[in-house]
């Protein structure tokens, strides 16, 4: 099964993903955010205690699906490949960048694509960011980047994270040792079976069709390839049309209910610094579960760098907020970006200028 040889496959990928992603919105996913990796991640450390922030604590199976259906699709088809080696500490802060910056914006790439298609103008202002995060990070390429080559390791290295997720499903299934949030965003999913069978589905199209969101303006801006990006357009215009069906699409800033906040220059920052990060990185945060899934452990440890990006967000209040309205007067409350936030977003921003320019190949250094 090819889905990579023609921009119809590809697309009809994504669409496929569009559709499970409206599922589960129907299902109970929070408003706007059907599907989004940086929450869906931060979620699941809520629910191991790693922050304490009740409103989002729930193992989410569909992180649990991507990671197993992409390792599953990958065995099947003889792709798995067990890797490892390159640079892995600094892999590990790029995961915690990418989710500082998720949240300082409030969703992955693939949050701001379905939140872009619901009507919400704060993340096509996100998308300015987003694509010029990536402009630096091709830079960046072109100019000797690299975190170095990685080898191949034994078979059952890469097999660690499906294996690790599968425990914690079993532990969310069969325990109450993990944490479940009573109100809030943590609160609101779909029925475990139909979120497993939806990540499943998702991970297995995402990992046939190499869906990435910071790959396909990369591919554009650096060889004018528009093969990824057909992909992100089936699941763009699948939402688009579910959200205009079923009365979500809402045209605005400032709209409660949504999780999103009108700060603009730290909606652009925010995403300027995912974008950054992700080529760095070599890829967004959804095609980093993926590559995981598939055997490549140095992306592994870019996810456990999500993870405690997710705990430090919540546990030192850099996280965003978002628009709500207040239960007692009914009054709009603007969403906002912590000063703690912002402070970190920049500190980010730094940081990865220096990996940029620092980590270079051999050939680039002479």
């Amino acid at each position: 099964m090819n889905l990579s040889d023609s921009k119809k496959k590809l697309a009809l990928a994504g669409a496929v993903c569009g559709i499970v992603a409206a599922i589960l919105a129907l299902l109970g996913n929070p408003a706007n955010m059907a599907f989004c990796i940086a929450c869906f991640i931060r979620d699941t450390a809520g629910a191991f205690g790693m922050h304490q922030a009740e409103v989002v604590q729930y193992a989410r199976p569909e992180i649990i699906g991507l990671v197993l259906g992409a390792f599953l699709i990958s065995v099947a088809t003889k792709e798995y490949r067990s890797t490892a080696g390159s640079s892995p500490m600094i892999r590990f802060v790029l995961g915690v960048i990418i989710m500082i910056g998720a949240l300082v914006f409030l969703g992955c790439p693939l949050r701001m694509i379905i939140r872009m298609s619901a009507g919400d103008l704060n993340a096509w202002v996100a998308l300015v960011g987003f694509i010029l995060g990536i402009a630096t990070g091709v830079f960046a390429l072109k100019k000797g980047f690299s975190l170095g080559r990685a080898h191949v390791t034994n078979k059952v290295n890469g097999a660690v994270l499906p294996v690790i997720v599968t425990g914690i499903l079993v532990v969310a299934l069969c325990t109450s040792l993990l944490k479940v949030s009573q109100t809030g965003p943590g609160s609101m999913h779909a029925p475990v079976i139909a979120s497993l069978l939806g990540g499943l589905v998702f991970g297995a199209f995402a990992q046939k069709s190499r869906m990435c969101f910071a790959g396909s303006m990369r591919d554009i801006i650096l060889m004018k390839n528009f093969d990824l990006f057909s992909v992100i357009a089936g699941l763009f215009v699948v939402m688009l049309v579910f959200n205009l069906a079923t009365g979500r699409f809402v045209l605005g800033f400032d709209t409660p209910g949504v999780i999103a906040h009108s700060e603009h220059l730290w909606n652009i920052l925010g995403m300027y610094t995912v974008g950054f990060a992700a080529v760095l990185a070599g890829g967004c945060p959804l095609r980093q579960l993926i590559l995981a899934g598939q055997g490549s452990s140095d992306s592994g440890v870019t996810v456990i760098g999500m993870f405690v990006g997710a705990a430090i967000c919540h546990n030192f209040g850099l996280a965003a907020s978002g628009t709500a309205l207040n239960p007692e007067t009914k009054a709009v409350v603007a969403g906002a970006v912590p000063t703690n936030g912002k402070v970190a977003c920049i500190l980010c921003i730094v940081v990865l200028f220096i990996i940029a320019f620092t980590c270079k190949r051999e050939t680039a250094k002479k």
